[in-house]
């Protein structure tokens, strides 16, 4: 995929991250990935994010339908590409911030593990140096690893 396409893994990282922290950019990704159909695990998973990030800003009444929309889409992209650690790393963010009572949450302890493992064996494991950093930083920083687990993850070289 071109660097220039709207669709780029570093284009649509930062994406992300500015849609998680404002609600305007969180409706710029999520019209950016509305209509995308194609099949690009990745992308999809994108897509995924957008949608879970629309649900945090719509109305308690559309709230539950963009969360269900997010986990289909998931669903769809670690299907098409179950090793990928950064496509589990954005279903591991949604869903470990839902309230539990959704239900929607079952892959956490699995994605959890997939994206420890995949960062204390870094490089090598399927994310590239930005996509290490997030994850990482994720992971020790919300507390979702134990100390020891964060000393061995900051020994890693990017």
């Amino acid at each position: 995929m071109s660097s220039t396409s709207p669709y780029h893994p570093a284009i649509l990282r930062r994406h992300y991250e500015q849609a998680a922290a404002d609600k305007a950019a969180g409706e710029k990704f999520y019209k950016l990935l509305a209509d995308y159909q194609d099949r690009d695990a990745l992308v999809l998973g994108y897509k995924a994010a957008s949608e879970a990030i629309r649900a945090r800003d719509a109305s308690m009444f559309n709230k539950l339908t963009y969360v269900q929309d997010a986990a289909k889409t998931f669903e769809q992209a670690v299907s098409l590409d179950p090793q990928n650690p950064e496509i589990r790393f954005l279903r591991f963010s949604v869903e470990s911030n839902l309230p539990a009572f959704l239900g929607l949450s079952k892959h956490i302890d699995e994605d959890k593990e997939m994206l420890l493992n995949a960062a204390l064996n870094h490089p090598g494991t399927g994310l590239d140096a930005e996509a290490f950093r997030t994850v990482r930083g994720f992971l020790v920083g919300r507390g979702h690893v134990s100390e020891d687990e964060a000393q061995r993850l900051s020994k890693v070289k990017e």
